[in-house]
């Protein structure tokens, strides 16, 4: 590895002019002339492409994004967290070098998309992924999302792409789950479109939470991510069904690890489409109203409990376990002896052997 024998050696070798600047902590406030001011250094017109709000490369945009092509999604998501735009040049050459992308290592490639994800204005940022031709190469099945209209009842707002950065639209400082579950979503309904008697997607949330995880596992993201991903995805219908559950099965639905994160996807989703929040407002309600131990109680039966009243260990014990519960949640047992009755009760010992 060579060293840069002067400042502007270092900067040179820099990839945009915004990180090109150099601060003098000992200047002079009085120094002015030339390339410093105010203690600033800049070799490379950085100051006035801050100033400008651009995204340039230092140099030859070509040759400095072929050093290290993950330049490409850095000027994707420097552009999209300021608000910046991409200066011509650069946006033709990473047009050109889009699909070098896939050269990268993908922890490299999945760590800056989880960034245009979190850092804010992700939405800008997948725009930018799109016009750079870099989101066709890094995630197809969220390019595959354009043109998939939907049934305008219910999605008035357009296909499946508009839906979707609408959505991203709407995050304010995500965790990176949350993220992207929204922005995955509805990966499964590209490939589950039909048309019946009106546009369907059948199967799509299974569909949809199988290719999340898959997707997810290529950008090998951590499997306890991964799965919370997949579990967004794979629950975020759900919520349609709220007011016919059975209060047992609500509050199960409740308990789900990081329920806010899928509560508050219901949200966005509402609002990047229908607009009606009845539902959201419904479990956001009973969950801020419940306490936590009504919604998670401590078993009033368990296994062991089972077997010295003379039943035998198998499948029947997880249906008998299941039902004292729902009995609990539902307020209609409240102690050990009321839930062993029920079991008497729901579960004759004649009807094991």
């Amino acid at each position: 590895m060579r060293y840069a024998k002067s400042a502007e050696e270092d900067v040179r070798r820099r990839d945009f002019t915004i990180n090109g600047l150099l601060y003098d902590p000992l200047a002079s406030p009085a120094e002015g002339e030339g390339l410093m001011r105010d203690g600033l250094l800049d070799y490379v017109g950085g100051l006035a492409d801050i100033q400008g709000r651009r995204i340039r490369t230092i140099g030859d945009p070509t040759e400095r994004l072929s050093e290290d092509r993950l330049r490409m999604l850095r000027a994707v998501r420097f552009a999209a967290r300021f608000g910046f735009s991409l200066d011509p040049p650069a946006l033709r050459a990473i047009r050109n070098l889009a699909a070098e992308i896939r050269e990268v290592s993908v922890e490299r490639v999945r760590d800056e998309i989880v960034k245009i994800l979190t850092e804010g204005n992700a939405r800008r940022g997948f725009e930018l992924l799109d016009e750079t031709g870099l989101l066709k190469e890094v995630l197809p099945e969220v390019k595959a999302m354009q043109g998939v209209a939907q049934p305008p009842e219910f999605h008035p707002e357009g296909d499946v792409w508009t839906h979707t950065l609408m959505m991203l639209g709407g995050l304010r400082n995500p965790t990176p789950t949350l993220a992207l579950g929204v922005l995955l979503h509805d990966v499964g309904k590209p490939p589950t479109f039909s048309v019946r008697e009106r546009i369907r997607f059948d199967n799509h949330v299974e569909v949809g939470a199988r290719m999340a995880e898959a997707i997810c596992g290529r950008l090998r993201l951590p499997s306890r991510e991964t799965e919370r991903v997949a579990e967004l995805v794979r629950h975020h219908l759900r919520f349609k069904d709220f007011p016919e559950m059975r209060r047992s099965t609500q509050l199960r639905f409740l308990r789900l690890p990081g329920f806010d994160e899928h509560l508050e996807l219901h949200r966005l989703d509402c609002l990047s489409s229908h607009r009606d929040l009845t539902n959201y407002e419904l479990a956001r309600r009973l969950l801020e109203e419940t306490p936590p131990q009504e919604i998670k109680p401590a078993p009033l039966v368990r296994g062991d409990d089972l077997i010295a009243r003379g039943y035998k260990p198998g499948p029947l014990f997880k249906t008998i376990l299941r039902a004292v519960e729902d009995a609990q949640l539902e307020g209609r047992v409240h102690s050990r002896e009321e839930a062993l009755g029920l079991v008497a009760q729901q579960f004759p010992l004649s009807g094991t052997a």
